[in-house]
Protein backbone atom coordinates (compact mmCIF):
# COMPACT_ATOMS: atom_id res chain seq x y z
CA UNK A 1 0.00 0.00 0.00
CA UNK A 2 0.92 3.48 -0.02
CA UNK A 3 2.25 5.16 2.88
CA UNK A 4 1.94 8.89 2.85
CA UNK A 5 4.46 11.31 4.96
CA UNK A 6 2.73 13.12 7.78
CA UNK A 7 3.71 16.38 6.56
CA UNK A 8 1.41 18.65 8.72
CA UNK A 9 4.24 19.75 11.19
CA UNK A 10 7.29 19.81 8.49
CA UNK A 11 8.59 22.80 6.88
CA UNK A 12 7.06 23.99 3.32
CA UNK A 13 8.64 22.60 0.07
CA UNK A 14 11.55 23.94 -1.51
CA UNK A 15 13.30 22.89 -5.04
CA UNK A 16 17.19 23.75 -5.36
CA UNK A 17 19.83 21.75 -7.28
CA UNK A 18 21.26 21.04 -4.10
CA UNK A 19 18.30 18.56 -3.53
CA UNK A 20 18.84 17.06 -6.49
CA UNK A 21 21.96 16.34 -5.39
CA UNK A 22 21.28 14.75 -2.21
CA UNK A 23 18.45 13.15 -3.62
CA UNK A 24 20.81 10.83 -6.16
CA UNK A 25 23.51 10.25 -3.27
CA UNK A 26 20.86 8.67 -1.24
CA UNK A 27 19.77 6.44 -4.10
CA UNK A 28 23.29 5.02 -4.94
CA UNK A 29 23.09 2.17 -2.54
CA UNK A 30 20.45 0.54 -4.12
CA UNK A 31 21.72 1.51 -7.86
CA UNK A 32 23.07 -1.82 -8.24
CA UNK A 33 19.52 -3.75 -7.69
CA UNK A 34 18.17 -1.44 -10.45
CA UNK A 35 21.03 -2.02 -13.00
CA UNK A 36 20.32 -6.23 -12.88
CA UNK A 37 16.53 -5.38 -12.80
CA UNK A 38 17.06 -3.08 -16.37
CA UNK A 39 19.65 -5.72 -17.25
CA UNK A 40 17.29 -8.63 -17.04
CA UNK A 41 14.52 -6.67 -19.21
CA UNK A 42 17.75 -6.16 -21.61
CA UNK A 43 17.46 -9.85 -21.49
CA UNK A 44 13.93 -9.76 -22.05
CA UNK A 45 13.78 -7.64 -25.11
CA UNK A 46 16.33 -9.60 -26.93
CA UNK A 47 14.55 -13.09 -26.70
CA UNK A 48 11.05 -11.12 -27.63
CA UNK A 49 12.86 -9.91 -30.61
CA UNK A 50 13.63 -5.96 -29.90
CA UNK A 51 16.34 -4.81 -31.64
CA UNK A 52 18.88 -3.25 -28.87
CA UNK A 53 17.59 0.49 -30.05
CA UNK A 54 14.26 -0.32 -29.40
CA UNK A 55 14.78 -1.78 -26.32
CA UNK A 56 16.74 1.19 -24.98
CA UNK A 57 14.32 3.44 -25.87
CA UNK A 58 11.13 1.02 -24.75
CA UNK A 59 12.86 1.89 -21.18
CA UNK A 60 13.64 5.01 -21.76
CA UNK A 61 10.34 6.53 -22.48
CA UNK A 62 8.31 4.08 -20.25
CA UNK A 63 10.57 3.63 -17.58
CA UNK A 64 8.18 1.85 -15.64
CA UNK A 65 9.94 -1.36 -13.80
CA UNK A 66 7.61 -4.42 -13.27
CA UNK A 67 5.53 -2.95 -16.22
CA UNK A 68 7.53 -3.53 -18.78
CA UNK A 69 7.69 -6.80 -17.82
CA UNK A 70 4.16 -7.74 -17.72
CA UNK A 71 3.93 -5.49 -21.20
CA UNK A 72 6.66 -8.28 -22.67
CA UNK A 73 4.70 -11.16 -21.90
CA UNK A 74 1.83 -9.49 -24.38
CA UNK A 75 4.47 -8.61 -26.78
CA UNK A 76 4.39 -9.91 -30.66
CA UNK A 77 5.96 -9.95 -33.86
CA UNK A 78 2.97 -8.88 -35.60
CA UNK A 79 1.38 -5.73 -34.23
CA UNK A 80 -2.41 -4.56 -34.74
CA UNK A 81 -4.88 -2.08 -33.01
CA UNK A 82 -6.05 -4.40 -30.47
CA UNK A 83 -2.39 -5.30 -29.89
CA UNK A 84 -1.04 -1.73 -28.91
CA UNK A 85 -4.58 -1.15 -26.89
CA UNK A 86 -3.37 -4.37 -24.88
CA UNK A 87 -0.14 -3.40 -23.99
CA UNK A 88 -1.14 0.49 -23.00
CA UNK A 89 -4.21 -1.50 -21.07
CA UNK A 90 -1.25 -3.69 -19.17
CA UNK A 91 0.91 -0.59 -18.18
CA UNK A 92 -1.87 1.30 -17.38
CA UNK A 93 -3.02 -1.08 -14.68
CA UNK A 94 0.34 -2.01 -13.23
CA UNK A 95 1.35 1.41 -12.91
CA UNK A 96 -1.91 2.80 -11.28
CA UNK A 97 0.03 2.84 -8.05
CA UNK A 98 2.00 5.07 -9.05
CA UNK A 99 -1.48 7.15 -9.02
CA UNK A 100 -1.57 6.62 -5.28
CA UNK A 101 1.87 7.20 -4.86
CA UNK A 102 1.58 10.97 -6.61
CA UNK A 103 -1.62 11.65 -4.77
CA UNK A 104 0.01 10.65 -1.19
CA UNK A 105 2.72 13.63 -2.55
CA UNK A 106 0.82 16.51 -2.40
CA UNK A 107 0.47 17.52 0.70
CA UNK A 108 4.33 17.81 0.96
CA UNK A 109 4.39 19.48 -3.31
CA UNK A 110 1.61 21.46 -3.50
CA UNK A 111 3.36 24.73 -2.69
CA UNK A 112 5.66 24.23 -5.66
CA UNK A 113 4.81 25.48 -9.20
CA UNK A 114 2.87 23.01 -11.64
CA UNK A 115 6.21 23.27 -13.69
CA UNK A 116 8.01 21.50 -11.11
CA UNK A 117 5.67 19.19 -10.21
CA UNK A 118 4.28 17.62 -12.91
CA UNK A 119 7.25 16.80 -15.38
CA UNK A 120 8.95 14.98 -11.94
CA UNK A 121 6.38 12.61 -12.20
CA UNK A 122 7.52 10.75 -14.59
CA UNK A 123 10.53 9.82 -12.82
CA UNK A 124 8.35 8.75 -10.09
CA UNK A 125 9.43 5.36 -9.02
CA UNK A 126 8.60 2.95 -6.31
CA UNK A 127 12.21 3.70 -4.68
CA UNK A 128 12.30 6.91 -5.66
CA UNK A 129 8.77 7.66 -3.13
CA UNK A 130 9.68 5.45 -0.27
CA UNK A 131 13.50 7.46 -0.56
CA UNK A 132 11.86 10.73 -0.88
CA UNK A 133 9.13 9.78 1.52
CA UNK A 134 11.76 8.71 4.44
CA UNK A 135 13.59 12.31 3.88
CA UNK A 136 10.47 14.26 4.31
CA UNK A 137 9.41 12.30 7.62
CA UNK A 138 12.71 13.18 9.04
CA UNK A 139 12.22 16.71 8.83
CA UNK A 140 13.44 17.18 4.83
CA UNK A 141 11.84 20.00 2.53
CA UNK A 142 13.53 19.88 -0.48
CA UNK A 143 11.79 18.37 -3.33
CA UNK A 144 14.61 18.04 -5.45
CA UNK A 145 15.61 14.69 -3.87
CA UNK A 146 12.65 13.49 -5.77
CA UNK A 147 13.90 14.80 -8.92
CA UNK A 148 17.56 13.61 -8.24
CA UNK A 149 16.64 10.23 -6.82
CA UNK A 150 15.18 9.69 -10.09
CA UNK A 151 16.76 10.83 -12.28
CA UNK A 152 19.98 8.65 -11.49
CA UNK A 153 17.63 5.90 -11.55
CA UNK A 154 16.47 6.62 -15.03
CA UNK A 155 19.68 7.07 -16.26
CA UNK A 156 20.92 3.82 -15.26
CA UNK A 157 17.58 1.59 -16.13
CA UNK A 158 17.92 3.01 -20.20
CA UNK A 159 22.12 1.79 -19.52
CA UNK A 160 21.80 -1.47 -17.69
CA UNK A 161 19.50 -2.43 -20.93
CA UNK A 162 22.55 -3.02 -22.82
CA UNK A 163 24.45 -5.32 -21.37
CA UNK A 164 21.14 -7.33 -20.32
CA UNK A 165 20.58 -7.58 -24.47
CA UNK A 166 24.64 -8.57 -24.73
CA UNK A 167 24.65 -11.29 -22.62
CA UNK A 168 20.89 -12.23 -23.43
CA UNK A 169 22.41 -15.72 -24.54
CA UNK A 170 23.29 -16.57 -20.99
CA UNK A 171 20.26 -15.65 -19.26
CA UNK A 172 17.54 -16.76 -21.89
CA UNK A 173 15.11 -17.05 -18.58
CA UNK A 174 15.89 -14.35 -15.88
CA UNK A 175 13.18 -15.51 -13.54
CA UNK A 176 15.14 -19.02 -13.15
CA UNK A 177 18.24 -16.85 -11.91
CA UNK A 178 15.90 -15.29 -9.67
CA UNK A 179 16.51 -11.38 -11.10
CA UNK A 180 13.19 -10.46 -11.41
CA UNK A 181 12.84 -10.34 -7.55
CA UNK A 182 15.46 -7.65 -6.77
CA UNK A 183 13.09 -4.53 -7.03
CA UNK A 184 10.79 -6.27 -5.47
CA UNK A 185 12.44 -7.67 -2.39
CA UNK A 186 14.17 -4.43 -2.05
CA UNK A 187 10.75 -2.62 -2.07
CA UNK A 188 9.84 -4.79 0.89
CA UNK A 189 12.92 -4.05 2.85
CA UNK A 190 12.61 -0.13 2.41
CA UNK A 191 9.05 -0.04 2.93
CA UNK A 192 9.73 -2.10 6.84
CA UNK A 193 11.77 1.46 7.86
CA UNK A 194 8.26 3.40 7.00
CA UNK A 195 6.52 1.11 9.84
CA UNK A 196 4.97 3.09 12.88
CA UNK A 197 2.84 1.28 14.09
CA UNK A 198 0.38 -1.78 14.61
CA UNK A 199 -2.11 -0.14 12.99
CA UNK A 200 0.70 0.03 10.32
CA UNK A 201 0.88 -4.23 10.01
CA UNK A 202 -2.73 -4.47 10.51
CA UNK A 203 -3.38 -2.64 7.25
CA UNK A 204 -0.14 -4.25 5.75
CA UNK A 205 -1.51 -7.29 6.37
CA UNK A 206 -5.21 -6.95 4.49
CA UNK A 207 -3.32 -5.17 1.69
CA UNK A 208 -0.89 -8.12 1.23
CA UNK A 209 -4.11 -10.85 1.90
CA UNK A 210 -5.85 -8.95 -1.07
CA UNK A 211 -3.21 -9.08 -3.30
CA UNK A 212 -2.73 -12.69 -2.58
CA UNK A 213 -6.24 -13.54 -2.85
CA UNK A 214 -6.81 -11.36 -6.81
CA UNK A 215 -3.28 -12.93 -7.74
CA UNK A 216 -4.74 -16.50 -7.74
CA UNK A 217 -8.52 -16.19 -8.73
CA UNK A 218 -7.74 -13.33 -11.46
CA UNK A 219 -5.46 -13.26 -14.16
CA UNK A 220 -3.51 -10.57 -15.10
CA UNK A 221 -1.82 -7.85 -13.12
CA UNK A 222 -5.68 -6.52 -10.83
CA UNK A 223 -3.79 -8.02 -7.78
CA UNK A 224 -1.79 -4.87 -7.40
CA UNK A 225 -4.74 -2.40 -7.57
CA UNK A 226 -7.00 -4.77 -5.10
CA UNK A 227 -3.94 -4.61 -2.64
CA UNK A 228 -3.40 -1.24 -3.02
CA UNK A 229 -7.14 -0.05 -2.40
CA UNK A 230 -7.93 -3.00 0.49
CA UNK A 231 -4.91 -1.07 2.12
CA UNK A 232 -6.42 2.07 1.54
CA UNK A 233 -9.68 1.15 2.88
CA UNK A 234 -8.17 -0.26 5.55
CA UNK A 235 -6.71 2.49 6.95
CA UNK A 236 -9.43 4.95 6.07
CA UNK A 237 -12.40 3.07 7.58
CA UNK A 238 -10.37 0.66 10.30
CA UNK A 239 -8.17 3.57 11.90
CA UNK A 240 -10.98 6.23 12.74
CA UNK A 241 -9.89 7.86 15.87
CA UNK A 242 -7.54 5.14 16.66
CA UNK A 243 -4.23 6.39 18.37
CA UNK A 244 -1.18 4.18 19.38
Amino acid sequence: MTIAPDTRSLPPATATLEGVRHGALITLPILPSVFFFGAAFGALAAQKGMTLSEAILFSGLTFAGASQFAAMEAWRETWSLAGFLAIGAIVGVVNLRLLLMSAALRPWLHGLPPSFVYPQFFLLTDVNYIIASRYRMQGGADAGVLIGSGLIQWALWAFSVIPGYIVASLTSDPERYGIDLIMPILFAAMSASLWKSHRDTRNWAIAGAAALAVMYAVPGQWHIIAGALAGMLSAAFLDGGEHT
